[in-house]
């Protein structure tokens, strides 16, 4: 957080009482007006479920290129068609601008909230964004954080910097929490279906968040603070990195074995109380589920906790792309008497997920650097990915172009590792063309394809 703002963020716009009941009023009703920090897989679809609610909302972002896309009716997201972004366009209830936010009665930041190059919290986006609404704060706007953070940020990084201004937290102006549950692809949650979270910093501003997110979504749920809503998600995402950290443990276990952990989970899921199916995998991918239980464990260690538990997770979970690269390698020796190097591998599905083309901390991307510094000739196959985007973590990788997946194609690589099961890719033509498909995701067995060269890993 800075020090000090400029002497243009002071103005010290001390107004008349704010009148609580009609600005919840005006949300309620849908008069209000609303700005949406950062557009991208969280505010985008934020965005469009408020003007599909009936807002006048406001899309602001830090690129002018992604500006410029949605303003012309164009989609940054494959997930997102670009005919929802025109339609929301032709209501007239929404505008992309990088300016703006003083005439919104709510302003939602959607930030990245990344970690640093010792695994510590990156909450630079955050300050920035609000540093940019405090420029032209006014008495009776409420804000609201939904990046993921650690419990505190939005009391003790974004009300500092807010009430710099000379406008009081709770009296002129409001904040709360209202963590993100967005999940990027997944048609059968659209976003205005999913419960919300909600904390105030204060119970005025709980009670006017829980007014706008209430026009907007099926269900609210009120918490006591905005730490306690910054606590939740936390919780919710590390639940989730511990549990497939737990099934990674025990595909090695079981392999050991000589036992299937893909049968056993389906027949454990069988059980209709205490079990909830995980998934083992080649590592962790997304922006959330690696990145949230170190912000947990960062602020635990700075109030003297030690997350042995969460520390652990993270150290399976980091470990399984090594262990994928191992299994392949095995593979090619046992099979073919060769090793990885000078060995043409052709890596299936990039995106960090099945269907979708987000590459963030996707651990295809690692397994191909891994793999090209075991000296294998790579290629790639992702009818999502035609080309590799610039990424800042995987630079050697950018521009790289996709093959077509066609049997003709295939032709010269010793191996296949699928990465990532898209359903849009043919596993039968690489089934019946590769001469070894290594799997991490148990598609081919979902297909009911099998053979001494389909090797699980």
């Amino acid at each position: 957080m800075p020090d000090t703002l400029p002497p243009s963020l002071l103005p010290f716009r001390v107004g008349p009482p704010v009148q609580v009941e009609a600005l919840a009023a005006r949300f309620r009703s849908r008069q209000a007006r609303v700005a949406v920090i950062g557009l991208g897989y969280v505010g985008l679809p934020l965005t469009l479920a408020l003007v599909e609610a009936g807002f006048h909302t406001l899309g602001v972002d830090a690129d002018p290129a992604r500006l410029a896309q949605l303003g012309a009716g164009r989609s940054p997201l494959r997930q997102i068609p670009a005919e929802v972004i025109r339609g929301a366009l032709a209501t007239g209830r929404l505008r992309f601008a990088a300016e703006g936010l003083a005439e919104a009665d709510a302003v939602l930041v959607c930030v990245p909230t990344p970690l640093g190059p010792h695994r510590e919290p990156d909450l630079s986006a955050v300050e920035a964004a609000t540093c940019r609404i405090a420029a032209t704060l006014r008495p009776g706007q409420l804000i609201v954080l939904e990046s993921t953070s650690y419990p505190g940020t939005t009391r003790l990084v974004m009300r500092p910097i807010l009430e710099e201004t000379g406008l009081r937290c709770g009296q002129d102006f409001f904040l709360a929490h209202a963590p993100e549950r967005e999940d990027p692809g997944n048609a059968q949650h659209p976003t205005a279906s999913i419960p919300r979270v909600i904390g105030g910093t204060d119970p005025a501003s709980l009670d006017l968040a829980l007014a706008l997110y209430g026009a907007v979504v099926s269900r609210t749920v009120p918490v006591a603070s905005a730490d306690v809503a910054e606590a939740v998600k936390l919780t919710e995402n590390t639940f989730r990195a511990v549990n497939i950290a737990l099934m990674n443990e025990l595909k090695l276990v079981f392999d050991a074995m000589g036992i299937d952990v893909w049968e056993v989970i389906e027949a454990a899921r069988t059980k209709p109380f205490g079990y909830m199916p995980f998934f083992p995998g080649p590592g962790l991918g997304g922006h959330c589920i690696p990145i949230d239980p170190h912000y947990l464990a960062w602020q635990a260690r700075a109030h003297g906790v030690a997350t042995r538990f969460i520390d652990l997770a993270s150290e399976i979970n980091a470990a399984m792309p090594r262990h994928v690269l191992d299994r392949l390698a095995e593979a090619l020796d046992r099979q073919q008497g060769r090793g990885l190097r000078g060995s043409r591998i052709l890596v299936i599905g990039l995106g960090y997920k099945r269907n979708l083309e987000d590459l963030r901390h996707s651990p295809a991307l690692q397994l191909m650097e891994m793999l090209e510094s075991r000296g294998a000739e790579i290629r790639h196959l992702d009818p999502l990915v035609p080309i590799i985007p610039p990424l800042a973590e995987h630079p050697g990788l950018a521009g790289r172009h996709a093959i077509t997946g066609a049997a003709e194609s295939l032709a010269g690589f010793q191996a296949g590792l699928i990465v990532t099961d898209h359903d849009g890719v043919d596993y039968r033509t690489l089934a019946a063309t590769l001469p070894l498909l290594v799997d991490t995701r148990n598609v081919c067995a979902r297909l009911g394809l099998a053979g001494p060269h389909i090797v699980r890993a």
